[in-house]
């Protein structure tokens, strides 16, 4: 069934708009090189508070796959380029079939935190309005869905930074746990830079002496899977010396007794037998924050990305708490969120269980409002589904879906438990990924659909901040080449029912500020309300945070300086108890192995492993070891070693560096191969997988 797309406005360039990497949204200009090289110039835009002039490598480079070879232009239906309609019509076909026999559930949708606001919310849109299917999810649950849970039970709200970036400046100390934006997102840096310049101290925990923690004041270097414990001493600690603000507690907070009465238990002594931390460093990193007119305290994947990620987050929280500092200006408690859209991906309902605003699936008031604007009976709203690893886990099981649609992840490298989840996408009866190079997951799919790149359409993002910022089209899309929209529309128009209501076209634009103006409208009166939100506003005002309750609400920087968004509008301390990792050293797998990101590449490096200039920094995995570990192994720098865990293994090269504990072993996973290794075990409350720590050996290659 083909349909006619709309012809696009001339560009008009340079474009104003934003880097398509990590949640910092970097102010960049694009523009058409000129002498007729082809090649896409780039400058930092200085309006941007975010990045105030200031860009990464990755940042700087991200024109050259814009223009590259190694962009998909045609779609591809067995490895077979075709045209669109062939391919679409295909899809249709085996969706219709298949649910046929499977029922509504037999097809799945994944989705991504790279996906603009738009993009998120019509794919959450055609999953239950078109298919049916409660079986959708999406990679920002292996983002920061921890931190999320914490903090809508301790605060009744998730927002990444509830204050803006430029408050970190202004802070006398800043603890930073699990976090290396000096290789992650070096613009970010600047804040802290200045803080210290200010006479401000910075305390990092990170198991490594990474980048960021070279910066750092004080670094505190727990053995992984322990940052819970360390939480709990530093608020024993802060109890016991007296930096509790008791006013603050008494006027703001709920449930402290409990808290204070839990983490009596965690003296400085045991903390440090189980972490490795000194006690000489716990007092001086309580004292630091305790000190400060003006505290921060952050949280990254290293914190979060755990089996007990929710409690570890949980337990900093209670740490800010007790020191009086969310909701105070200059001060709090923030997630430094990592994916591109990573906030507004998962508000809006690509999350198994969450509709557009926030709003959760199995509420009936937030069902009733989200289905008057769809058009439909709130009834025929599946309910929750199953979260991201739980989905790739039963892909082509009996009683899991037997196809996927799936947009903007590369599961098959990103994925915890990685070659399990390769096997269970084999399995499926279809396969289907719309994505602008052949990553290594659409290298398998049955059908790949080419989509349109950052800077060739428009759309919304919602940076760390929650500040929702505008990207706008730069260039044309490389001929035959649709954006997500559209091929969101083309497959609606094919399984509609033809009225061109809610199920076809009328309810599936593809023109970006469409999809935003539903967007609106179904997020009003949600905890992350952006109806008085506009591209005009937007553009007017580099960015407004939500909640935007209404044209004439000025947005909320700071959403928590009046009181909070629980019932009572008090902040809730929770009791949380340490507990091992899930899979802890043992003699078959004496060593920890923990993961992450290094300057030069991004995610599962589809995009940046494409880029020479970034490929040339790092081109390969490698393991990184202690020099007392590469002795006792034998093992020399340059040298191949094998790492093996319970579930697969992998081979880098070993990089010998004293950065690391003498029993960790680091690999970045931007290549397929240490997520061959990582547990898959969930977090009860988040369902955020282990991604940060599980045991393995090494062996000597050749």
């Amino acid at each position: 069934m083909p349909i006619s797309l709309p012809a696009r406005e001339p560009v008009k360039a340079p474009a104003a708009t934003h880097c398509p990497y990590c949640a910092l949204q970097c102010g960049m200009n694009v523009a058409a090189g000129t002498g007729g090289t082809g090649a896409v110039e780039i400058t930092p835009r200085l309006d941007v508070p975010a990045n105030s002039g200031g860009l990464c490598q990755k940042g700087w480079t991200a024109g050259e796959l814009l223009t590259g070879g190694a962009r998909l232009t045609t779609p591809l239906l067995h490895g077979e380029p075709v045209g669109w309609d062939e391919a679409l019509d295909f899809v249709a076909d085996r969706i219709r079939a298949l649910q046929a026999e499977h029922g509504p559930d037999g097809v799945a949708v994944f989705g991504g935190g790279g996906l603009t606001n738009e993009k998120a919310y019509l794919l959450g849109k055609f999953a239950r309005v078109v298919l049916g299917t409660s079986q959708i999810d999406y990679n920002g649950r292996f983002c920061m869905s921890s931190a999320a849970a914490a903090s809508n039970r301790a605060f009744g709200l998730d927002r990444g930074l509830p204050f803006p970036i430029t408050d970190l400046a202004e802070a006398g100390a800043v603890l930073l746990a699990g976090g290396n934006m000096a290789e992650t997102m070096p613009p970010f840096v600047r804040h802290l830079t200045e803080m210290r310049r200010r006479g401000g101290r910075l305390v990092v925990v990170d198991p490594r002496l990474t980048a960021t923690a070279r910066l750092a004041d004080l670094h505190l270097q727990p053995t992984p899977g322990t940052d819970l414990a360390l939480a709990l001493g530093l608020l024993h600690l802060a109890v016991a010396e007296g930096h509790v603000d008791a006013a603050y507690v008494a006027g703001r907070t709920n449930g402290f007794e409990a808290v204070a009465t839990s983490v009596a238990a965690w003296w400085p002594e045991r903390v440090e037998r189980v972490t490795g931390v000194p006690v000489a460093q716990m007092r001086l990193a309580v004292e630091i924050l305790g000190a400060a007119d003006r505290a921060v305290i952050l949280t990254g994947r290293g914190a979060e990305q755990h089996a007990k990620g929710t409690d570890t987050v949980t337990a900093f929280i209670n740490l800010a708490l007790a020191l009086g500092l969310p909701g105070r200006p200059g001060s709090g408690y923030g997630c430094v969120t990592g994916q591109g859209n990573g906030q507004g991906g998962r508000e809006h309902g690509q999350k198994a269980d969450q509709l557009p605003g926030y709003r959760k699936i199995d509420d009936p008031a937030a069902r009733e409002h989200v289905a008057k604007v769809w058009g439909i009976d709130p009834a025929e709203i599946p309910g929750p589904g199953r979260s991201a690893y739980e989905l790739l886990d039963a892909l082509g099981t009996p009683s899991g879906p037997r196809a996927l649609l799936l947009f903007g992840s590369n599961p098959v490298v990103s994925a915890p438990r990685a070659g399990h989840v390769t096997d269970r996408l084999r399995s499926l009866d279809l396969l289907v990924v719309s994505d602008l190079v052949l990553s290594e997951t659409a290298a398998l799919a049955d059908v790949v659909l080419p989509t349109a790149q950052w800077a060739e359409e428009e759309g919304t993002m919602t940076n760390l901040e929650g500040r929702v910022l505008l990207r706008r089209r730069a260039l044309d899309p490389p001929p035959g080449v649709r954006t997500d929209l559209e091929i969101i529309q083309g497959l609606a128009v094919r399984l509609g029912d033809g009225t061109g209501g809610p199920r076809g076209a009328g309810g599936f634009p593809a023109e970006a500020r469409a999809v935003f103006d539903e967007l609106r409208r179904a997020s009003a009166g949600g905890t992350a309300d952006y109806s008085g939100i506009t591209y005009e506003r937007i553009a007017a005002e580099t960015g407004v945070f939500w909640p935007c309750p209404g044209t004439g609400h000025p947005g909320t920087p700071r959403p928590f300086l009046d009181g909070f968004a629980t019932p009572d509008g008090r902040a809730n301390f929770v009791p949380v108890e340490h507990r091992p990792p899930e899979e802890d050293a043992d003699a078959d797998y004496p060593l920890y192995l923990t993961t992450g990101r290094v300057l030069a590449h991004y995610q599962s490096g589809a995009q940046t492993r494409r880029i020479a200039a970034l490929n040339a920094v790092v081109s390969e995995a490698f393991v990184e070891v202690h020099p007392d570990l590469a002795e006792r192994l034998g093992v020399s720098a340059g040298q191949r070693l094998r790492v093996v865990s319970r579930r697969g293994e992998t081979e880098g090269v070993a990089r010998v560096n004293p950065a690391i504990r003498a029993d960790t072993v680091f690999m970045p996973f931007h290549w397929a191969g240490a997520n061959l290794l990582t547990n898959p075990a969930l977090d009860p409350v988040s369902r955020m997988p282990e991604f940060k720590v599980c045991a393995v050996r090494l062996e000597r290659v050749g």
